[in-house]
């Protein structure tokens, strides 16, 4: 039996790409913070799964993850947990957003490195999620949108330097209806946002289409491929003064 492991998959998006994988036959590895939540969900899941609660953004978290799955076959690798903060820079403590880049940025990294002599012993995929924020600098989720840049960047290179070996995939939804605006305290742009919103369902639908059709950037949804491949003619100020307006404090 071949294992996938998902990051961030209590809910949202994660959540959704854990049941479409385990509907393929995939054992489960489900890790977030919430114990609760994930042994809800293993025992909804065809064969359960196995879980870890952990906060990634620990130090040292990775590498206990490394460890709860060594010596198991894995064979997909989805990077979905993360978070952003709504806000001025300079108005945000510091402590949260370096969090917010540890777990964003700095633990992806370290479980892609422990897990890749796993995922080089058979056909395997890794599946990075990311954000259309990915595409322009983002005023007033600044930190955020440059961890999601990073994000894309580096799955774009390991992508090349792994060919032949583990397909890299990078998903970058736009507005979905995770909760992510309740937590980095985007309330006041609920409205605004749900008439954007996909479902998280149907993001992770496609995103795991693409990842088995071995795509690179998987971008869901009409207006986010149109606003993603705007960013790569418009004038970089005008597209950061519309963003500045979107997600004006």
């Amino acid at each position: 039996m071949e294992y996938a492991l998902v990051t961030g998959a209590s809910k949202g998006i994660g959540k959704d790409i854990a049941i479409l994988l385990a509907q393929k036959g995939y054992k489960l590895l489900l890790i977030a913070r919430s114990e609760a939540e994930l042994k809800q969900l293993a025992g909804e899941l065809p064969g359960g799964a196995l879980y870890l609660a952990i906060d990634l953004s620990e130090a040292g978290a990775a590498k206990k993850v490394a460890a709860f799955c060594k010596d198991l076959p894995v064979s997909v690798l989805v990077n979905n947990a993360g978070y952003g903060l709504w806000g001025n820079f300079a108005e945000i403590d510091i402590q949260q957003q370096l969090n917010m880049v540890q777990l964003n940025t700095s633990a992806l990294i370290e479980l892609t490195w422990y897990l890749l002599p796993q995922l080089k012993q058979q056909p395997s995929y890794i599946l990075n999620v990311s954000s259309t924020a990915a595409y322009q600098a983002v005023p007033t989720l600044a930190v955020y949108a440059a961890t999601k840049a990073f994000v894309l960047s580096f799955s774009r290179a390991l992508r090349m330097e792994l060919k032949g070996a583990v397909s890299v995939s990078c998903l970058c939804p736009g507005p979905t209806d995770t909760g992510f605006a309740h937590r980095a305290g985007m309330d006041s742009l609920a409205d605004i946002a749900e008439k954007f919103n996909m479902q998280p369902a149907e993001v992770a639908k496609i995103g795991v289409e693409g990842m088995f059709k071995k795509k690179a950037e998987i971008v869901p949804g009409f207006l986010n491929k149109v606003s993603a491949i705007g960013t790569r003619y418009l004038n970089k100020s005008l597209i950061e003064r519309i963003a500045a307006g979107l997600y004006k404090k």
